[in-house]
């Protein structure tokens, strides 16, 4: 199993909280590595959310949640 992070794209503040703009893929669809699966949003900037391997992803946060940079968001098995 592999964990999905929140992207890091505050320098200036490392632990800032973000927001999962929108998931690209539904809880359980079958993901390639390396597939834009989500994008975030930190002090509007955007980022994209990258499956680390291939398999079934599990959504841990919801589109328009909270969530910290460097948190897991999703799951992939």
């Amino acid at each position: 199993m592999a964990e999905v992070l929140f992207p890091q794209l505050s320098e200036r503040e490392p632990d800032a909280e973000g927001v999962l703009a929108t998931w690209f893929v539904g809880d359980g669809d079958q993901v390639a590595s390396g597939q834009l699966i989500g994008e975030v949003m930190v002090e509007k900037v955007s980022g994209e959310v990258l499956a680390p391997t291939a398999g079934q992803v599990h959504l841990l946060v919801g589109e328009d949640q909270t969530a910290r940079q460097g948190e897991v968001i999703a799951r992939v098995d």
